[in-house]
Parts: structure tokens; sequence; C-alpha cells
């Protein structure tokens, strides 16, 4: 790697690296957050440890915006991404080392917090590149192309490499080595992206750095004004709130729904197999998300966003009753646990589309790109806090008890939403 300048010959077609740049977006972060969760069940830690410490994980994405700046200082954003995928290549491959091991929880969470502080920063140099790379026109042909790929690479994260864990557990016999050849697997994976991009990635004029050394003072001091001028925004307290709270019955619930399907009934949970979890999460699940995600967008682009809020945070919160449901039935109908998730999935998906707007909408005006990065902040923030206790509120008040606490817990959005004040023209197509 230390001719990292290589520059590619001619300009590259779009098509050549950006669906390989968003799926490789993608399957760092549900390594992370979502996989890791899985497997750890599946090697017998607790549900309360379970979701602290994994919950912790999501801190680095907490801390792109004050990360974001040193990205921009130093280097390409070609450099940072291929120089990211070769940690998060290093990080996969050594979780998949400590796996077998006597202290693989302490080991794999060190070494998963590399991988999300390497997939954090390979989002901002990934997205800064997209932008830099091409055209304001190529930048809005290509939306939808890097969305379809990242969410092609949930699939194979949450959904393909899943089954084959559970594949192999049934194959071996062996929990913890079906789990390290399942990372194993991805690590190869996130070599071959490396080398790829490597070659492939252009170089454009406007990523070169440039020869003039930067002025940290005035950097600070921009950099001071920029956090004052979010704060100092029309309903700023409110913004804040609705950015940290609207989401938090789906960060108690996002870190308990695989730990419930996979328990065993004795335990209040479905007792499904690795194999099944795969299918119904990380394919029933993630179509759901992704369909509920694209009427979202069609319904704001005719009626505004003002106009669907409301029916938006119905469809993020009533939905999630199908686990209070599942919890009392405790069915072993695959297809009736399927058609559960879709639904909540796929209101979920719908519903999510006001709070992704929203950011958008406060972050527009003076510093919008800085803005918009201390939203996401806010937001990976909603979920860790919340996530970090839900472990223990679910083995302190059993299934039930916890999604019907949930349940209570949607009264949070409905208020925090009365309080904002949106524009009805925002979010319209324009004639």
């Amino acid at each position: 790697m230390s001719h990292i300048s290589y520059r590619p010959k001619g300009k590259r077609s779009p098509w050549a690296w950006i669906p390989t740049l968003y799926f490789a977006e993608a399957l760092p972060y549900l390594a992370v957050m979502t996989i890791s969760t899985i497997m750890y069940k599946r090697l017998g830690i607790s549900n309360t440890d379970i979701a602290f410490y994994t919950s912790g994980l999501d801190l680095p994405w907490g801390n792109k915006p004050f990360w974001s700046p040193i990205v921009d200082l130093l280097k390409t954003k070609r450099w940072w991404t291929i120089i990211m995928e070769l940690c998060i290549s290093v990080s996969l491959a050594c979780v998949a080392w400590t796996i077998p091991g006597p202290y693989f929880f302490k080991l794999s969470l060190a070494f998963f917090w590399l991988m999300a502080f390497s997939s954090a920063t390979h989002d901002i140099a990934a997205d800064g590149y997209y932008m830099q790379a091409l055209t304001a026109h190529e930048q809005s042909l290509f939306v939808g192309i890097r969305s379809t790929f990242y969410r092609l690479g949930m699939i194979l994260g949450k959904g393909l490499l899943v089954i084959i864990a559970g594949e192999l557990e049934i194959f071996t016999r062996d929990v913890a080595f079906s789990w390290s050849m399942t990372f194993y697997v991805l690590a190869v994976l996130f070599v071959l992206f490396t080398i790829y991009h490597r070659f492939v990635l252009p170089c454009p004029t406007s990523d070169r750095q440039e020869n003039e050394p930067r002025n940290m003072h005035v950097f600070m001091n921009e950099f001071w004004e920029t956090i004052v001028s979010f704060c100092t925004k029309k309903q700023a307290n409110v913004a804040i709130l609705f950015m940290l709270l609207y989401r938090f019955p789906e960060a108690l619930l996002v870190k308990i729904t695989d730990l419930f399907l996979i328990d065993p009934v004795i335990e209040g949970g479905l007792g499904l197999s690795t194999i099944e979890l795969g299918w119904v999460q990380g394919t029933v699940g993630i179509i759901g998300l992704t369909l509920g995600g694209i009427l979202g967008g069609i319904a704001v682009s005719i009626g505004g966003l003002k106009r669907w809020l409301w029916p938006m945070v119905i469809s993020i919160s009533l939905p999630d009753i199908v686990y209070v449901y599942l919890a009392y039935a405790q069915t072993t109908s695959l297809n009736l646990i399927s058609t559960c998730i879709f639904v909540e999935q796929f209101g979920y998906g719908f519903g999510f589309t006001a709070y992704m707007l929203y950011l958008i909408y406060y972050s527009q005006g003076k510093h919008q790109t800085a803005h918009y990065a201390f939203c996401t902040g806010l937001m990976a923030l909603s979920m860790m806090l919340p996530g970090m206790i839900a472990g223990y509120l679910q083995e302190s008040l059993g299934y039930t008890h916890f999604f019907w606490l949930v349940m209570m817990c949607t009264g949070l959005t409905f208020l925090v939403s009365t309080c904002l004040k949106i524009d009805s023209e925002f979010g319209k197509k324009k004639r």
C-alpha cells in the first residue's frame, strides 16, 4: 500500500466503483451492530452484556462530526477509503481469530471497536469521495444506485452470512468454529474490495491535497462557529429532542429482537435457529424495510414532509405491537413470524423517512454539510444510550413486559413530533 497514489488512467465509469463502494460500506456496520449480537447470543453471552457492550460500539458513528474535519485535513478521501478498508479487513480477521479462544468476548470486543472506528471513518471518506468524484448531475443520477447496493450489502450481511453461519453450526456441530469461519469469509471479501478499489477508484483533481499548509487556528474558529450556529437555530431545543427521542422505542427494540427470536420458548423466546433468523430478519425484514423507505420517499415527494409527518409517526410506532403478540403467542409458524417482522420493518422504513428528512430540513442554511454531520451524530447517540440499558430491562421484566414497555415509550415519539414546525412545501417535488 506504499504506492497508494496510483492513479487509474482515464475517467472511470461510476458503475465501476459506486456499487462495490456502497456494498462494502454496509458490511462492517452490520458486522459490528447486528452480526456481533447474534454471534454473542449463540456463544452464550447474557442479554444484558450483549445489549450494553454492542450498543457502546455505536460511539464512533456518534463522533463522526468531530472526526470528519480531521479526515478533511489529512490526505485525500481516496486514501482514507482504501486504508480504512484495509483496517476493516484486518479487524475482521482478528475477530475471527479470537472467537475460538478462552477470552473471546473481551478480545473480540476490542477488535470490533477497531472495526467500528474504521467503518465510521470509511463512511466519512466514501461519502466525501462520492461528492468529489462526481458532477452534481451524476450525484443525483447515482443516489438511488448507491442506496440499492447498500441495501444489498445489508441482505448479504444480515441474511446470507447469518444463514452460512447457521449451516456451518449444523455441519460442524461447533458454534465457535462456525462463526470464526464466517468472519474469515467476510475478511477475505473485504481484502478483495480493498485490492479492487486500490486500482479502480479514480483520482479526481478536487480530491488532491493542497500543497499549502492548513491554518489550524482558523479551522478551529470555524469549527466552533459551526457548533454555536447549530445550537442557536430556530427550534434548536425541539430539534435536538426530536433527534434523540423520535426513535427511542426502536432503540430499545433493535437490541432485543434478534435475542428474542433466538431464545428458546422456555425462556420466553421463539426458538428460531440461526438459519431461520437469517431468513426472517436478514431477508424478509430487510425487504420490508427497503420497501417502506421507498414508499416513504415517494409519499413525501408528492405531499411534502409536513403532510406525511403523522402517518409516518404512527407507522414507526404502532407496528411494534407485533412483538407483544409474538411474546404472548410464541408461535412456531415461520410464515407468521416472517409476516410480523415484515410489517414491523415496513412500518419502520416508512416512518424513518420523516426522521431523515427532518435532519436535512434542520441542516439547511449556512454550514449545511457540517450541521447534517452533527445531526447524524445525534442520530447515532439516540440509538446507543437506550440500547445500552435494553438488555438489563429485558432480563428484569421478561420479554412480554419489555415489549409492553416499548409500546409505552412510543408516547415519546408522538410527544416530540407535536412540537415540530415544518414548512409545508419542504420535500415536495418542484414543478
